[in-house]
Parts: C-alpha cells; structure tokens; sequence
C-alpha cells in the first residue's frame, strides 16, 4: 500500500469513528445518571441475594455462623428460627429481625450483628477500552472515575469522549454517553455508579490502526513525522 493510499484509509477510519450516536450525552446524560448524592453516600448497604453473611450471636457461639449465604430467593436459614427474608434489608433491618425471633422463644434480649463478607449484588461489569476489563465489587455509592480506576484506566487507543454507561430500571435498559476528559478536569460531573450498571469505553479504530502501523514500521513513522512538521 503506498502512502497516499494509506493516508486515504486512515482519513476514512477517522471519519467513521467520528460518527455520532442518538444517545444522550452533555446535560441530557445526567437525567438517568446523575451525580452522587449526600444521601446516596451514607444510605447503609441493602443486602441482595446470593451476598454471603456472617451472623454473629453475642455469647451464643453454636448459633453465630462464619458463613450464611443468601439463596437465589433472598433468604437465609438459620438455626433455630429456619429461613429469614434478608433480600433488601440492611445489615441493621436483618440484626433486628433474627434478634426479634430468637428473643419470641429462645433467647432474653440477643444481641445480633450481621457483616457481609462477599457481595454479589454490588458489582459492576466494566468492558472496552481499558486495561484490565472484568466485573469488579463496590460498597455502596460509587463513580465513573472510580469505575475506571478498578479496571487500570483506559488504553491508550481508547475514546475518552465515548465512555457509555447502560442501567437496568424497573421499566427498561437506559444508556448515555460521557465524556471521561471533561469529568477529569471538572468540566462535567462525575456520574453516580450503581451495582448492576455495566460502563463500556469506546475504542478508537483508527487510533490503534495508527499504532499498529507505528510499531510495525519505523519507516512510515519517520513519513508521519514530516508530514506533521509540514
């Protein structure tokens, strides 16, 4: 392929990546994801089905357990007292309901703690573009930024103006598309992340094509570099 060749290719590839989209983005983006709230960062974890609980019984040992998983229905079984609806309670909420059971007919005034040791209902799923792509555990609110941290930022041919967010809602699949540059420098919020929302990062076709044809020959490298200095 000679140069001028090449160069058409490549003025082509940019100017498909450079298509645009219907999704939201700007203003509109942040109507279905807003930026974490006050509220959205002290609200307790609600515990979610198959998380893993450690249920602690204070002075009861045969009663305390290391690990209680929470079935596919949102219940846990517990001795003595058999199954327990824990799906969307809080650590406190859940405390207060075993204690209220044994104290009915088992116990004077139990004291129930309750820690989840592994979440399975707080992830995210990040894909695209980034160094290391994979479904990652939060702890209650959480954001774009920090998203991208827990899979090592994204790649060098990645399109930082294409970081598309998708969420699940009780009446459908919303999606909107965020600008990860302007965020960084404060030009736009720093969206709320939630569990369940899956972030995607544009790749640049042309960027890594570019690269690609960089590493393979130090020759057209030396071409681009004159006709930049042009």
């Amino acid at each position: 392929m000679g140069k001028k060749e090449f160069l058409g290719l490549f003025a082509l590839l940019l100017g498909a990546c450079a298509s645009s989209n219907s999704l939201p983005r700007g203003d509109a983006a942040y109507s279905n994801f807003p930026p974490p709230s006050s509220e959205s960062r002290v609200n307790e974890y609600q515990i979610g089905p198959l998380d893993v609980l450690k249920i602690t019984v204070f002075q009861e040992p045969d009663l305390s357990l290391e690990e209680v998983p929470v079935d596919a229905s949102g219940d846990v079984l517990l001795p003595l007292i058999g199954l327990v609806e824990a799906s969307g309670k809080t650590g406190t909420e859940l405390s207060s309901d075993i204690a209220n059971r044994l104290a009915e007919r088992y116990l004077i005034d139990p004291q129930v703690s309750i820690i989840v040791s592994e979440s399975a209902s707080q992830r995210i799923t990040v894909e695209g573009a980034v160094s290391q792509p994979g479904i990652f555990e939060i702890q209650g609110s959480s954001n774009l930024l920090q998203a991208m941290a827990l899979a090592r930022g994204p790649t060098e041919t990645a399109r930082l103006s294409e970081v598309i967010v998708f969420r699940r809602k009780d009446d459908g699949m919303y999606a909107a598309q965020f600008n990860l540059n302007d965020i960084r420098t404060g030009r736009s919020e720093n969206p709320e992340i939630i569990a369940g929302d899956i972030v995607v990062v544009g790749n640049s076709f042309a960027k890594a094509l570019f690269r690609d044809f960089l590493q393979l020959s130090p020759l057209l490298a030396t071409v681009f570099v004159r006709l930049d200095q042009r």
